[in-house]
């Protein structure tokens, strides 16, 4: 039976010792990702052996795999105890090829796999991000070099508690600079809020650009192993010519001196602008992402 439970972050351990076990890079598997968004999503989640199970909404319930170690077969099988018990179809989120191996050999046939490319993971080269080199990035180094000429005083800091009032300022600009009156804007910002009310406490590494005395830009995100990083959040002023481009730049310059070889920008959601921007900067992986809706039998 799963014991389902909404995230604190007195969980982050044994969450973070199930999620050293996963088979891929995803970016749902990280702590931050989970507590952050626990309000907008309805998130709850369960310690099943040595397994970490997440289920998301209200009514439109969705699960994911369980991620840790021990008898995977026998933590799939919960999952579909506990959907039953709520009288829906178990549905599985995020599911990666390994994973997907792991479903047919354990239950042949018994999974229907739907596949949405909005929900795949944008993975990116440290190292081509921080340097910029070649043909491909012309363009983002001219966007760079357009903005130090319009901002002469321009200057990256680290985010601590000096300037985490500062970065949530910025946001909430950003939001009211906004013309499409979007309702997801206040969920994000609820996560973003949170966590920066709890940056340390996460264990987030993140970035700032300041000019003309202010913020304008930020970057922030953790560690989901020694490899990769991922970023959960990004802004800068659309109207501020080369912001966007300067602030992950820089930002790669540092998870590129801390030894990271990627980093997860997560997805793109559809948004076809959003898709356009995370395109620009050529992911060395775009990790396909499916759901399973179990149609096995009954008994």
């Amino acid at each position: 039976m799963l014991n389902f439970k909404t995230p604190e972050l007195e969980d982050d351990g044994w969450v973070r010792e199930c999620f050293s076990h996963a088979h891929s890079m995803n970016c749902e598997y990280s702590f931050g990702s989970v507590y952050l968004w626990r309000a907008a999503y309805a998130t709850k989640i369960a310690h099943y052996k040595d397994f970490f199970i997440c289920r998301w909404g209200k009514t439109d319930i969705s699960y994911s795999l369980p991620i840790g170690t021990g008898d995977f077969k026998d933590a799939v099988e919960q999952i579909v105890n506990d959907a039953r018990s709520l009288g829906i179809k178990p549905r599985i989120y995020g599911i990666t090829e390994s994973y997907k191996v792991l479903l047919e050999k354990y239950f042949p046939d018994k999974f229907l796999y739907f596949y949405d490319d909005g929900c795949n993971d944008y993975i990116y080269s440290v190292s081509e991000l921080a340097e910029l080199h070649g043909k491909k990035y012309h363009g983002k180094r001219n966007h760079i070099a357009n903005f130090i000429r319009n901002n002469p005083d321009w200057k990256y800091e680290e985010i601590s508690q000096k300037n985490i009032s500062e970065c949530i300022d910025f946001h909430s600009e950003w939001i009211m600079s906004r013309d499409d009156n979007d309702p997801d804007y206040s969920l994000e910002f609820e996560a973003v809020l949170s966590g920066f009310e709890n940056y340390e406490k996460l264990g987030f590494k993140g970035g700032a650009i300041r000019a003309n005395g202010k913020i304008i830009a930020y970057n922030y995100g953790e560690k989901i192993n020694d490899l990769c990083f991922v970023s959960h959040f990004e802004k800068a002023p659309s109207g501020e010519h080369g912001a966007y481009a300067i602030i992950n730049q820089e930002f790669a310059k540092r998870l590129l001196a801390d030894g990271y070889e990627y980093v997860n920008r997560e997805e793109d959601l559809g948004l076809e602008g959003l898709r356009k921007a995370k395109q620009s900067y050529h992911p060395v992986i775009w990790l396909k992402k499916e759901s399973a809706v179990y149609e096995g039998e009954n008994d």
